[in-house]
């Protein structure tokens, strides 16, 4: 498969990016506190603003002609 470690590298970077589930902003905030989830998200990425910086292990030359 082309760029195996690159997609697995992204799909780490997903999940990372996903809100905190419902009863972990209760567990946290308590009962009577309405707080968003992603405000208890460590890693807070959007597609278009913030890039990963990650390259496949071998690029292709780039031909000067």
């Amino acid at each position: 498969m082309k760029h195996q470690q690159k997609k697995i590298k992204l799909n780490v970077a997903n999940r990372q990016t996903r809100w905190a589930p419902f009863w972990a902003v209760i567990k946290k905030f308590g009962m009577g506190h309405k707080t968003h989830p992603s405000a208890i998200t460590k890693h807070r990425r959007h597609w278009r603003r913030t890039k990963l910086k990650i390259k496949p292990r071998r690029m292709k030359k780039q031909q000067l002609g």
